[in-house]
């Protein structure tokens, strides 16, 4: 799978995707990509900026925006990353309480996808590990809301 690069606030940015992929900006920085092809083994490398002002953010991956094996959602006012999954309903959240950034930086984050587990390499390198409790084989959902405008993202 290639780069995408989203230009931020720049309206001659240029998106370079596979045309199997769908990809709808939902607000500046925030977009979903639905009939993905992430396989296990693949790593999403994703670049971006935590808004001055943000209290949180949230990165989706899954079968779509209900169905979500990895909810990664950094919440600055509890210093704290809680990874969750959605099948129908919220499972049990897993706190982390490394968070190594803050609003108003630029970050990047390493999100692999495992047999059984995603791992989410930290600016900082400290690795949060989250289980792949739906068990799916592939990632068709990428989802990115909240305070953090995305400035690239690439799959390998």
């Amino acid at each position: 799978m290639g780069p995408c690069v989203a230009g931020g606030s720049d309206p001659e940015a240029e998106w370079t995707w596979k045309k199997t992929h769908d990809v709808s900006v939902l607000a500046q920085g925030e977009f979903e990509i639905t009939n993905m092809d992430m396989k296990q083994g693949t790593s999403l490398k994703i670049k971006g900026k935590i808004a001055d002002n943000a209290e949180k953010f949230v990165i989706n991956l899954g079968q779509g925006p209900d169905k979500v094996n990895l909810h990664f959602n950094p919440r600055f006012r509890d210093s704290a990353i809680i990874c969750n999954s959605l099948d129908g309903k919220w499972g049990q959240e897993q706190r982390d309480s490394h968070l190594c950034f803050s609003p108003g930086t630029e970050v990047k984050f390493i999100v692999t996808f495992e047999n059984n587990e995603f791992k989410v390499k930290l600016p900082d390198g400290h690795v949060v590990t989250f289980p792949n409790r739906l068990g799916h084989s592939q990632m068709r959902y990428l989802g990115v809301k909240g305070g953090f405008s995305v400035s690239s993202f690439k799959f390998e």
